[in-house]
């Protein structure tokens, strides 16, 4: 059985294993779940449950949701998608979604980070200062 701190250090040398170039290799994320599982062991499901959170983290960060209070013209989609792969990285994967609720502007999601630039986030930012 192992402890919570070795199957930490192992989830992690698991997932610096599936790494390629800094972006995760698919091949490699099957192999390691093949090769852990056949392994066996007592600990293997903790390790491979730390695992998978890296994992899910990490493809997290590499995806962006932009919400716009209207459908985005296929020129400002494309502007907003170079900006954020000159500022987060090539490898990010951009969805495109309408959200009347907005009223105006743009909210981008990265992982936990949001870039709020809507009415609807600026008025809730005042009303918190009253």
């Amino acid at each position: 059985m192992q402890t919570t701190k070795q199957a930490e250090r192992d989830a992690k040398k698991l997932f610096r294993a599936c790494l390629v170039n800094g972006s995760l290799d698919e091949a490699r994320v099957r192999g390691v779940v093949q090769l852990v599982l056949a392994a066996g062991g007592g600990g293997r499901l903790g390790v491979l449950s730390r695992w998978l959170r890296l994992v899910r983290l990490d493809r997290a960060k590499r995806l962006a949701d932009v919400e716009s209070a209207v459908p985005l013209p296929a020129d400002a989609r494309a502007a907003i998608e170079a900006a954020l792969a000159r500022v987060l990285g090539a490898d990010l994967a951009t969805s495109f979604a309408d959200n009347p609720a907005l009223i105006g502007g743009v909210r981008v999601k990265v992982g936990s980070d949001v870039y709020d630039g809507s009415i609807q986030g600026h008025l809730a930012a005042i009303e918190s200062r009253f």
